[in-house]
């Protein structure tokens, strides 16, 4: 019986996922959980395996589309299976040629797209939980936003189009500063080189933008001694290579945030509508640079591992992320994020929160810096640390006191 590929949830709020290539041609055979296709979201760029051994026997999204998550958006069954019998008529376009079948049902009728115009009429839009939560935050009614999304659904670009629009009509034009005298981004005859934004690249761009509508940012920025953490490590070193891991400082950091988090939940928790969502779990998202972006695998349970595990799981799960093999649930249900902007030697960054998450920390470079230390002058490691946090639910008192937790812990470790 043929099985049916479908778009995967690949993280909270995710509603839909862009097909970035197909790795097997229609008409090629498949091995179960062999890399199939390979999709794009504002959380992961990862490497889907096939569900079931056989043959693709239709690819029914094709490479540069964008499907809700749960679509079916292929077909693996045995060779010269007939494919109707799983996916109907969406089918007939994609799959190979085969002898004359019985005629096909007749499609359902198409969902006509809601205009702006349209009145509500107490019918619920197609949306996902990430979209109503933008729209309840920004006192917006789903029924007034055109859907773009199958069926009518609105998408977070819709709703972020439809936020714009709002905006640009209720800021009054500047007399000195009219449309017409817009600087374009290059002149006619000048050099350059034009290409569109990878698929990657807009959905953070996507996610980004809408983290900064949704959150009132502020941050806070600690200077700590890493002195403490060198000697561990140095004294810790062979042990963790005979487990064939590095420990690093990014570690230590790891550990001292899940330590402080249990000590300050609310830093742990989320905003919905006019609720608090405390999480009972600590699970670290560990923002991992990759070819064109960024991706934010999620280290679950991080309070309950020693410094070893902690190290083993944050290693495991960046190596992965590196090569597009993360699994759907290890991008989904981090409650704080960790991202090191330090690491080519800035010495401190302003994060974006990850949303639907209300705390992010970033870490600066860790290098020997001249301080005071007792009345003299003395040679420490030192690094900027910024809590950036959401002013909606976290004040400055609140958040301080977290980091100097975090602090404590750094300076103090053995």
């Amino acid at each position: 019986m043929a099985t049916s590929v479908v778009m995967p949830q690949m993280g909270e709020s995710i509603a839909e996922g862009t097909i970035v290539r197909w790795m097997k041609r229609v008409g090629e055979p498949v091995d179960r959980d062999e890399p199939l296709f390979e999709i794009s979201t504002d959380k992961v760029d990862a490497e889907i395996p096939a569900p079931a051994g056989g043959v693709l026997l239709a690819i029914l999204a094709r490479e540069g589309e964008t499907v809700p998550v749960e679509s079916v958006v292929g077909v693996i069954g045995a060779e010269g299976e007939e494919v109707g019998d799983v996916t109907g008529t969406a089918a007939a376009a994609t799959s190979p040629p085969a002898a004359p079948a019985a005629p096909a049902p007749p499609s359902p009728p198409q969902v006509p797209r809601v205009t702006e115009d349209e009145v509500y009429a107490g019918r619920r839009r197609k949306s996902s939980p990430l979209v109503r939560r933008i729209a309840r935050d920004q006192g917006v009614n789903i029924g007034d936003v055109s859907g773009t999304g199958t069926g009518g659904r609105v998408t977070k670009r819709d709703i972020l189009q439809f936020l714009d629009k709002r905006l640009a009509a209720a800021e009054p034009r500047q007399p000195f500063a009219p449309p017409a005298s817009r600087v374009p981004p290059y002149q006619p005859g000048e050099p350059v080189e034009i290409k569109p934004l990878s698929v990657v690249r807009r959905k953070i761009a996507e996610h980004m933008v809408l983290s900064r509508r949704t959150s009132a940012h502020v941050h806070s920025v600690f200077h700590v001694d890493f002195t403490a953490v060198e000697a561990a490590r140095a004294a810790r070193k062979a042990e963790f290579e005979r487990a064939g891991v590095k420990l690093t400082p990014f570690a230590f950091i790891a550990q001292a945030c899940a330590v402080a988090l249990a000590r300050h939940p609310i830093l742990n928790a989320a905003l919905d509508g006019d609720t608090v969502v405390y999480k009972k779990d600590i699970s670290l998202g560990v923002a991992v640079a990759i070819e064109g972006g960024l991706i934010v695998p999620v280290v679950k349970h991080a309070d309950r591992m020693s410094l070893l595990e902690l190290t083993t799981a944050i290693a495991d799960v960046a190596g992965r992320a590196r090569l597009k093999q993360l699994k759907p649930d290890e991008v989904h249900g981090g409650t704080f994020t960790i991202t090191n902007p330090g690491q080519l030697g800035a010495q401190f960054g302003l994060p974006i929160i990850n949303q639907p998450q209300v705390a992010i920390l970033g870490v600066g470079t860790i290098e020997k810096r001249a301080v005071v230390v007792d009345d003299a002058v003395a040679v420490r490691v030192m690094a900027y640390l910024t809590l950036g946090f959401d002013h909606r639910l976290i004040d400055g008192f609140a958040a301080d006191a977290f980091m100097a937790d975090v602090k404590r812990h750094l300076e103090t470790v053995s």
